[in-house]
């Protein structure tokens, strides 16, 4: 099945929907055989991230399927303990000898926040392990990846608008893509609306609400869904695509798979406009519930970014 495709600002294309490996562990034989399939399905684009502590049977798979390495495309992340700009190609190396690639497509900061390098993958750290490592510290180290051919292109994860504006007169590499948390309980408008305006594709992660989020138990979506005949996941993805937004669902079940992958379901001006009015505001992911000193990720104008 073909997929769309948006052009990035460095002009290569990123399929307009990917499979997400979040929350996937690294049995071997199943995740295998999940990235087997939806590859054989027709998904090209892959997320992935060293702290998802599975990229070693994504890139097994990888290596078995019968599609050029130039018609995939594969993200990774640079996570907190690596953002130090002396961290960033040997994280790179890393994440490449995983993969078992010789390049990736997109290499993200996976969150605009770094801590110390003892801390490793370990999510368990506490607020005194947070360092400030400026943000352009570790985005000039990622531009000078894509010099050596190493990576595409390299966008962002997490980011917010006053980051960003600040960030992006400074850039000699505009970030390609910002992989935010976007489902109807977490709508991310007037981000959106930035990156837009500004040549940056956004993908959005939990694009079915998550472990923690559940939207697909939403009454809205699902009139909508019994009235095109689809599920409240469809519904779901059609109006983030239609917004012009990458999705990477996550799943091991092949008929989810199938179905993720499907066309749009095109919804009317009014069911867009019905769903872009949810009232409501929950992640799953946000370090400021944590610690207080990481709320700025989230909450820019109640705190101030501390560096960038």
């Amino acid at each position: 099945m073909a997929v769309k495709r948006f052009k990035l600002n460095n002009g290569t294309y990123m399929p307009e929907i990917g499979l997400g490996t979040w929350r996937e562990e690294e049995n071997d034989d199943p995740l295998m055989q999940t990235i087997k399939t939806a590859v054989e399905m027709g998904y090209r684009h892959i997320d992935c991230a060293p702290i998802y502590a599975n990229q070693r049977a994504i890139g097994k798979a990888l290596k078995e399927v019968q599609v050029p390495r130039e018609k995939l495309f594969i993200v990774s992340k640079i996570y907190e303990h690596n953002h130090r700009p002396e961290l960033v190609e040997g994280a790179l190396d890393h994440i490449l000898d995983e993969l078992q690639l010789d390049y990736l497509d997109v290499l993200l900061m996976h969150w605009p926040f770094a801590v110390k390098p003892e801390i490793g993958f370990n999510i368990g750290y506490g607020v005194e392990d947070v360092e400030n490592v400026p943000i352009m510290d570790t985005w000039r180290a990622m531009e000078a990846l894509v010099d050596k051919g190493k990576v595409r292109t390299i966008g962002v994860s997490n980011f917010n608008k006053i980051i960003l504006e600040k960030m992006l007169p400074q850039c000699r590499i505009l970030p390609a893509t910002n992989q935010i948390e976007v489902h109807p309980y977490c709508q991310e408008q007037e981000l959106v609306e930035f990156c837009k305006k500004n040549d940056i594709v956004v993908t959005a992660y939990c694009p079915l609400g998550g472990y923690v989020v559940n939207v697909m138990d939403d009454e809205l979506l699902k009139r909508i869904a019994d009235a095109h005949a689809c599920t409240p996941a469809q519904v779901a993805l059609s109006w983030e695509r239609a917004r012009g937004i990458v999705v990477i669902p996550k799943s091991s079940n092949p008929i989810r798979l199938k179905q993720n992958l499907e066309e749009l379901v095109v919804l009317t001006p009014e069911e867009m406009r019905m769903i872009d009015s949810i009232q409501r505001l929950e992640r799953n992911c946000d370090p400021g519930r944590d610690f207080k000193e990481l709320k700025w990720i989230f909450y820019p104008e109640e705190v101030e970014c501390p560096v960038i």
